[in-house]
């Protein structure tokens, strides 16, 4: 049989004394014939029944609302728990606490208060905003580190409203909050009444991108690259003799009148490409410090890719993301704003996944990735499977261009005296790794913002266009 739930209010111990009390004077009273016991019973006995003549029924409601719309690193954030009253009687302390993810900076709380009919629920109550004539209190590091006191009358709710910052990309919470409110003068405490967490969403700032170089290949029907293949575009191919099917006013008229003969400008079709950003999230380095703090390697990945992302998109191109891990993680190729904002979502859940087997197999799938593909890999190399993955893609034939997202000022901690020379040590022969990618044609270079892969680019893009041989 399941288990009936306890009572809703429960008597707190000043309930508790006032009824020892008023029994110990009342039966000293009597068995000692003391009138002036029974005197001092009387006031105890009153003021417990006039306190409980009207006692609450109902348990206090708790919702937690939080404006998630569009919060992206370094925005305002506004959100309030709303503690509803349909009871008849007034709460006389409400008491509340929460506790708010630390990537949340809640700077400022304030009290509103509205009146609701009795039977209105208040459990899925938006957050409301409001002004308190309260003075602005000093920003701190959050303001949630504390309970919270007020009053809630009767068939009204009363806002906690919290204002701060957000200070990291990801997936926060804000809650879970719990309350406890008391009535008829604190005789009457309720039960812990506790709220799920609100998860708010906050997506990565995006850092200033732009690539001016031609894609190494560019093999879709439509969109903003020079393509190698004759076509409709704007990029001069040559001058060839007219022939059937072609457009008059394609026609070089200089070239005819030289020749005798009909010339035409063949040009270049305009061709879409597709970019697959790859995170490699076997390892991370260095310590995350939000927006206004340093970057660690998961930050300089999700930033990073979603500012390319977000330049390449806007391009009309093709745009899919791969996680180099256990769960590999994909998102598939697609174009336009729904896809954008479907990566933003998707870069929300990144996650250091250590694996001890090698994931290149899982990730790199048979006919999962195109070969006319540019391959964009955000690795620190701080993992040995890294570069051989690298050299694996350059090897099949891909176009690779490897972003070394490992912070300069990451260290590890100090576990001796030779800590400092170990970690030069392995410096060395990361950069000496670095050194043989690059000699078998994988670019690694760091991100620094606009303009990162333009120099990269340019010279995959020769190196595609560039006559290769022929076996005989």
């Amino acid at each position: 049989m399941a288990e009936e739930p306890g009572p809703t209010w429960v008597p707190t111990p000043a309930l508790r004394r006032a009824v020892l009390l008023t029994g110990l004077f009342l039966v000293a009273g009597a068995l000692l014939g003391r009138v002036d016991l029974v005197v001092l019973a009387t006031p105890f006995a009153l003021g417990t029944a006039f306190a409980l003549r009207r006692r609450p029924s109902l348990a206090p409601e708790l919702a937690i609302g939080v404006d998630d719309t569009n919060l992206v690193e370094g925005t305002p954030l506004v959100g309030a728990i709303s503690v509803g009253n349909r009871d008849e009687v007034g709460y006389d302390l409400v008491m509340i606490r929460t506790v708010v993810s630390k990537w949340l900076r809640i700077d400022r709380v304030t009290f509103t208060a509205e009146d609701v009919e009795p039977d209105t629920a208040t459990a899925d109550a938006p957050a409301r905003g409001g002004s308190s004539p309260e003075p602005e209190q000093p920003a701190r590091r959050s303001a949630t580190d504390r309970p919270y006191g007020f009053t809630v009358p009767a068939g009204t709710i009363s806002d906690l409203e919290l204002r701060g910052e957000t200070l990291r990309w990801g997936r926060h919470s804000v809650g879970p909050a719990a309350v406890r409110a008391a009535a008829c003068d604190g005789l009457l405490v309720s039960q812990t009444v506790l709220s799920d967490a609100r998860m708010v969403p906050v997506y990565p700032v995006t850092e200033p991108f732009d690539a001016d170089q031609a894609m190494p290949r560019a093999a879709g029907l439509v969109g903003g690259h020079r393509s190698r293949r004759p076509g409709e575009g704007g990029e001069l191919a040559g001058v060839r003799i007219f022939g059937p099917g072609d457009r008059l006013r394609r026609i070089d008229w200089r070239v005819s009148l030289r020749a005798r003969q009909l010339h035409v400008a063949a040009m270049l079709s305009d061709r879409d490409a597709e970019v697959v950003l790859l995170l490699d999230v076997l390892a991370e380095a260095g310590r995350s410090g939000g927006i206004r703090g340093s970057a660690s390697v998961l930050d300089t990945c999700v930033r990073a890719a979603a500012a390319i992302a977000e330049h390449y998109l806007h391009r009309g191109d093709r745009v899919s993301l791969l996680e180099y891990g256990p769960s590999a993680r994909r998102l598939r190729p697609a174009t336009g704003r729904r896809q954008y904002l479907t990566l933003l979502e998707w870069l929300l859940d990144v996650r250091v996944e250590q694996s001890p087997h090698e994931p290149y197999d899982q990730v790199f799938g048979p006919q999962l990735l195109s070969s006319n593909a540019l391959v964009v890999v955000f690795t620190p190399l701080v993992d040995g499977r890294s570069a051989k993955m690298l050299a694996r893609l350059a090897r099949s034939g891909r176009f690779v261009v490897a972003v070394d997202t490992l912070p300069p000022a990451a260290t590890p901690p100090a576990r001796g005296q030779w800590t400092d020379v170990a970690h030069r040590l392995w410096r060395l022969d990361r950069d000496n790794t670095i050194g043989q990618l690059r000699e078998h044609g994988v670019p690694v270079v760091t991100w620094a913002g606009a303009g990162s892969l333009d120099l990269v680019l340019r010279d995959v893009a020769r190196l595609a266009s560039a006559p290769r041989p022929a076996l005989r």
